[in-house]
């Protein structure tokens, strides 16, 4: 029993960069982070795994016994929120983790120009990633845009939406999606042209007299045919080779 109670007692522990907990590492675009994960109370060699997300992380043979470090290079907006875990081989259920907080400014992303008939409907989609999340505002003609029932706003974690139902003349503009984060306030221009609604020609009239002109044609060729028929036989002489 004393032997069981002194095994408890001296069970392995992981630790990353000296902690002993999962944990959230606060970094930025462009740094490069070191993981160092070490086996703590262990009483003899362990293997150590490293896993980025589900994907496991390809160690040298010499970085795996009882401490073992990964370097994160290159970070950029897209490594915010992954996590790296670092296990006991074996016994995966020992683990300990920590999520990469990449800290960026609002980036902005959208098309540019939009041209519409009048009476149609609009979207202009602003595309926006930013840590931590920014607060978001359309302004038009660089006031702050009036809604009026025609317009609709959408947001969600990825895009900030304007809806306008049915363009009239006055929609006509510049409309600015501008995101304020702690880190920055930026901005992004959509320009909107208005154009006149086209005269709708409609087709079935169309349709009706090219089948009335085509029909005429095809009379007037077999009328035609009758009349040379009767000549022909009228003239019963060898020269009668009319083409038609």
């Amino acid at each position: 029993m004393d032997c069981m109670l002194h095994g408890v007692a001296k069970s392995s522990v992981l630790s990353v960069n000296g902690k002993t907990e999962n944990y959230i590492l606060d970094t930025e675009p462009g740094l490069q982070e070191s993981l160092k994960c070490a086996v703590q109370n262990h009483i003899r060699d362990e293997e150590l795994l490293w896993y980025r997300e589900d994907g496991r992380v390809d160690l040298k043979s010499g970085n795996k016994i009882n401490s073992s470090s990964v370097c994160v290079s290159g970070i950029s907006e897209d490594d915010n929120g992954i996590t790296f875990t670092c296990k006991l081989q074996r016994n995966q259920s020992v683990s300990i983790s920590v999520v990469l907080n990449v800290t960026f400014p609002p980036l902005l992303s959208g098309n540019d120009f939009q041209t519409a008939e009048e009476g149609s409907d609009v979207k202009l989609v602003c595309n926006v990633k930013s840590n931590p999340q920014a607060q978001m505002m359309w302004y038009k003609n660089n006031g702050i845009l009036n809604l009026e029932n025609h317009h609709q706003i959408q947001q969600t974690s990825k895009y900030f939406q304007l809806s306008i139902t049915k363009v009239k003349k006055s929609d006509n503009g510049t409309y600015s999606c501008i995101a304020n984060s702690l880190i920055e306030t930026k901005t992004k221009d959509f320009h909107l042209i208005v154009k006149d609604k086209g005269s709708t020609v409609p087709i079935e009239p169309i349709i009706a007299a090219c089948v009335v002109v085509f029909l005429t044609l095809v009379f007037g060729v077999i009328a035609r045919r009758k009349r040379i028929m009767k000549l022909c036989r009228k003239d019963q002489g060898p020269q009668c080779r009319t083409a038609l």
